[in-house]
């Protein structure tokens, strides 16, 4: 069964790199998203270099792949090993980034992913002022599940000093990134 397991990932992996039909890249990368919950698959998935792949799906222009690459990096974030190779791969920033998409799953995942990657090393860059004034934006979303997300984040990754420099920040600064549509 285990081999099975391994074969078949590395199937999914396969058709994600060759073929040419969007809806067939999306439809394996919410498969391999659905995989990379079990922490059974974890070894496998680093294996078969499934991380490197929703990192660099981060950056592809279809909001689905990048929608369904930052669930998969949230759920295999939770492991240690993972979330050390993901904030070696300078993951954090293209993980930023999926902050300003307009799809509300990513911008929650993304949210959730920069908590699970928060460490004593890497808070500097997770909770970076840009993040703390997006966060306090988040905070006002009419959408509940955003905004008490983003509020959960603030009280507890951000300094209260950070939270007041982002607060005079914005006061004085053009609003950057947009809120995701409901």
């Amino acid at each position: 069964m285990e081999l099975g397991r391994l074969e078949y990932l590395q199937a999914l992996v396969t058709e994600f790199q060759v073929t040419d039909s969007p809806e067939a890249k999306e439809q394996v990368l919410a498969n391999l998203a659905n995989f990379a919950y079990d922490p059974k698959n974890y070894e496998y998935l680093r294996q078969l270099q499934v991380l490197d792949l929703f990192l660099d799906t981060l950056t592809e222009d279809s909001e689905t792949l990048v929608e369904f690459a930052i669930g998969g990096l949230c759920n295999l974030c939770l492991d240690k090993t993972n979330k050390d190779y993901i904030l070696e791969a300078n993951g954090v920033e293209p993980v930023i980034n999926c902050l300003s998409s307009s799809n509300e799953e990513t911008v929650m995942s993304a949210v959730t992913t920069l908590m699970y990657l928060t460490t004593p090393q890497s808070r500097q860059q997770t909770t970076a002022l840009p993040v703390v004034e997006c966060m306090l934006r988040f905070s006002l979303s009419a959408s509940r599940r955003l905004s008490n997300l983003a509020t959960v984040f603030l009280e507890d990754y951000c300094t209260p000093l950070q939270v007041e420099e982002a607060r005079n920040l914005s006061k004085h600064t053009a609003v950057g990134i947009p809120l995701p549509k409901d």
